[in-house]
């Protein structure tokens, strides 16, 4: 889309008529209705922002009810971390297999409906193993789930670069990523409040409160389905109207790239997979942490809990552009390291207010991801990043269902206060491992934490109008 002139958008489905012809009724096309008019595009982007809604919010479903699944299925701790783990197992290999799917198989438009389905699907399967009081058949609704949920964000990203290059494509991502939080957020502070009106409605807690209360969240996977089904027809339109080509994921998998990784992108893996597991494992088991230790009810459990999620929404993008304006992003990925630590360390350690160390985890939570991410482009060639992202991507969800299983032992086992420990040790190997990171990319030219000035002329130098 983007590159054509004004008259070239302006044409109307009928490829039989003439290009006067075309253009004398798209001029009549309301501005809503014509795919390279703004206000038309607006109108896509809700159907984009909302198409992982349904995603995020069934994702953290047995984090928001953490008391009330573990009680109505009977299961301890490492039991109910397997519902996680098992959303994870899927996604270690479909990071790799995912873009693929899109591209050469399915095409974006199917693959996203698809994908959209599985999460759908997923989450009445998860929902009716509770009503049914079979428990092995949750786990199994939460693979099904975990099949979509990955590749669908994927797709997300691939409609937003397929209608917004060249354009407004930084606001759509940080839309975007908003949107994912604020389906996130919703569910931590929501789902505990429908179980207790559907309790109070039966008169009775068990797992049919549990599978009912499962089963009406499963209409937001419904309504994200909706919005995959009407994006997939937009853009067949668009296709039509404007004789643009189907949209691209761009990642291309060729797994003899691992061999030719540099370390620098190997010590970057390690710091993903040693901080990501320290975040996610424990929003899913804070709930009943912050009832137990700080005396909170269950609703204020729920707000502090999901307030990373909440400061991410819009510091992601502040930070992004701090970022991006200062360069040096090992730097700053070792600042959120040791702000991550210290904010494990005053929760496992004092008994201070934990909205203090659960907001300093979200702005540092936040920052890692705009620093860390960026730096896998500047150590590896452009055709070898499909393949570094999905290993990447691959590696987190191999280490969250392992340290998911873990971390559920580890709490059953030895309580709360050993489990913070054993995330600090996590976050300590982040920490030691962006420290070599510093030292190896300074022995090899320091170009990962160059300020974005010294980047600036570095490109401008490798560049070929240089010469």
């Amino acid at each position: 889309m983007a590159g054509l002139e004004e008259e070239d958008y302006l044409i109307t489905e009928g490829d039989s008529l003439s290009g006067h012809d075309n253009n004398a009724r798209a001029r009549t096309m309301p501005a809503i209705c014509d795919p390279s008019h703004l206000l038309h595009r607006i109108v896509v982007l809700v159907f984009m922002c909302f198409l992982g809604f349904g995603s995020y919010f069934c994702y953290d479903n047995p984090a928001a009810l953490q008391t009330q699944v573990m009680q109505d299925m009977q299961v301890n701790t490492s039991g109910f971390m397997q519902l996680y783990a098992w959303y994870s197992w899927p996604n270690v290999v479909l990071c790799f297999l995912g873009g693929f799917l899109l591209d050469r198989v399915f095409g974006i438009r199917l693959g996203t409906i698809i994908f959209g389905s599985f999460v759908f699907v997923g989450q009445i399967i998860f929902a009716s193993g509770a009503l049914a009081g079979y428990f092995w058949l949750m786990e199994a609704g939460r693979f099904v789930f975990g099949i979509g949920g990955e590749s669908l964000a994927v797709a997300q990203n691939t409609y937003a670069v397929n209608w917004f290059k060249g354009k407004e494509l930084n606001l759509v991502f940080g839309l975007q990523l908003s949107m994912a939080r604020l389906g996130s957020t919703v569910n931590m502070n929501i789902m505990g409040w429908v179980y207790d009106h559907i309790k109070d409605f039966m008169d009775s807690a068990g797992h049919t409160t549990l599978g009912i209360s499962l089963m009406i969240a499963a209409s937001t996977c419904l309504f994200s389905l909706m919005c995959a089904v009407m994006l997939g027809y937009l853009d067949r339109r668009a296709e039509r109207i404007l004789n643009k080509e189907a949209g691209k994921t761009g990642e291309v998998i060729k797994l003899t790239d691992v061999k030719d990784f540099p370390l620098q992108l190997w010590l970057i893996f390690l710091i993903c997979v040693s901080y990501y597991v320290a975040i996610f494992p424990f929003i899913g088991l804070g709930q009943v942490f912050f009832i137990e230790k700080f005396d909170f009810s269950p609703a204020q459990a729920r707000a502090v809990n999901s307030i990373v999620y909440i400061i991410s929404a819009p510091a992601s993008p502040v930070l992004g552009f701090i970022v991006d304006k200062t360069g040096k992003n090992v730097l700053w990925v070792a600042c959120a390291i040791v702000a991550t630590l210290g904010a494990h360390m005053m929760l496992a350690f004092s008994f201070w207010n934990p909205w203090i160390a659960m907001c300093l985890m979200g702005v540092a939570y936040s920052l890692l991801a705009c620093a860390l991410w960026p730096m896998v482009a500047f150590v590896v060639p452009e055709h070898q990043l499909g393949t570094a992202y999905g290993f990447m991507q691959s590696i987190q969800n191999l280490g969250l269902a392992l340290i998911a299983m873990a971390a559920g032992s580890i709490l059953d086992n030895k309580g709360y206060l050993i489990l913070e420990v054993f995330f600090c040790a996590c976050i300590c190997m982040a920490l030691i491992a962006a420290v070599m990171l510093y030292f190896v990319d300074l022995l090899r030219g320091g170009e990962l934490n160059l300020s974005s000035s010294a980047r600036a002329r570095l490109l401008k130098n490798d560049s070929p109008h240089s010469e």
